[in-house]
């Protein structure tokens, strides 16, 4: 039983590396696909190869997720409380991809683990909740609009005396490589949240010790669900970012595609930060969009999208403690 309870997690961990690459796929490449500088397919593929060379960049997201939000549990209501994490944050990713709410995959799976921790009177490490999470959940989307805001300032004066035809041709080219950084900063943030989990289920299971280096099999496995699930294509939430926000020009694309890169590189590496793809890169388009004129954004549709970000994890907490409490009456 723990054997299979072991591999049902994995599996689980990995369906949830699946959802999130065609959840969160859109982040990426919306912008490339909406300014037609790269085919949707084109694109897709990019993204996917991408995201695999990304998961390999480094650990130190995956070390958070695996020991700095929650105490890792032992034995079946261990395995228990993760499973239900899982489910928790795959429901959730399911429900808004259907609706076209680029929710973040990120938070409902902290959202999970939280919840179902709750649930099965496991410590929650607040602190690392609030200096990993919840700050980065309010500072990142900030730092992505303003910057997003001065990035595109900075390209309308230095090519203030282009030929416009001319500019949006060579931002075209320009965007397959901010759309690449972009998909590479996705695969280091995403790929490495499930690793944490799976190394998780591995500790938990007792195949592995808490701190030992992440077996390479685990990064593999877990770039590749991301990578299929991203070629998998998230249609509904791409037309979200790419259009129903702002219509976007190639200069506006590349300069939220290098912004949202930016930030997912930095908070990955000096801070080891799992931060949202879906905050970044959505507020970065907002920031950009504004240099246009304050009404050229839709902000109606941003408010939805904002109050998307604020019930995540609750609503994703809710789920994994109910099916924590199913799980604990069915197996006791």
């Amino acid at each position: 039983m723990d054997t299979f309870a072991l591999v049902v997690t994995i599996a689980v961990a990995l369906g949830f590396a699946y959802t999130n690459g065609f959840h969160d796929s859109a982040n990426a490449i919306a912008t490339s696909v909406s300014t037609r500088a790269l085919t949707p397919r084109a694109a897709l593929a990019m993204a996917a190869v991408m995201n695999l060379a990304g998961a390999f960049l480094g650990s130190g997201v995956a070390k958070t997720v695996s020991e700095g939000l929650i105490a890792t549990p032992t034995g079946n209501q261990g395995m228990l409380i993760l499973f239900s994490a899982l489910i928790g944050a795959v429901v959730w990713n399911l429900v808004t991809w259907y609706f076209g709410l680029p929710s973040s995959s990120s938070h409902a799976l902290f959202g999970g683990l939280v919840g179902a921790a709750l649930a099965g009177s496991t410590t929650v490490h607040w602190s690392g909740v609030w200096d990993k999470v919840v700050l980065p959940m309010f500072l990142s989307p900030l730092v992505g609009l303003v910057l997003g805001y001065f990035v595109m300032v900075a390209l309308l004066w230095l090519f203030r005396r282009a030929n416009p035809h001319k500019a949006k041709r060579g931002f075209r080219i320009a965007q397959t490589v901010s759309a690449a950084g972009m998909a590479l900063g996705h695969g280091l943030q995403d790929a490495q949240k499930t690793m944490g989990v799976v190394v998780m289920a591995l500790v938990i299971g007792g195949v592995e010790s808490q701190g030992d280096p992440i077996p390479v099999w685990v990064k593999l496995v877990s770039a590749l669900m991301l990578s299929l699930g991203t070629y998998a294509g998230g249609w509904r939430i791409m037309r979200t970012l790419g259009r129903r926000i702002i219509e976007l020009d190639p200069p506006q694309g590349f300069a939220a595609e290098t912004t949202g890169a930016a930030v997912m590189f930095t908070t990955a590496f000096m801070f080891k930060a799992p931060i949202s793809t879906t905050h970044v890169i959505t507020s970065a388009i907002m920031g950009v969009g504004a240099t246009k004129r304050v009404n050229a954004v839709r902000w109606g549709v941003a408010k939805n999208i904002i109050l998307g970000w604020f019930i995540t994890m609750p609503a994703a907490a809710g789920v994994a403690a109910l099916v924590y409490w199913v799980g604990k009456l069915a197996f006791g």
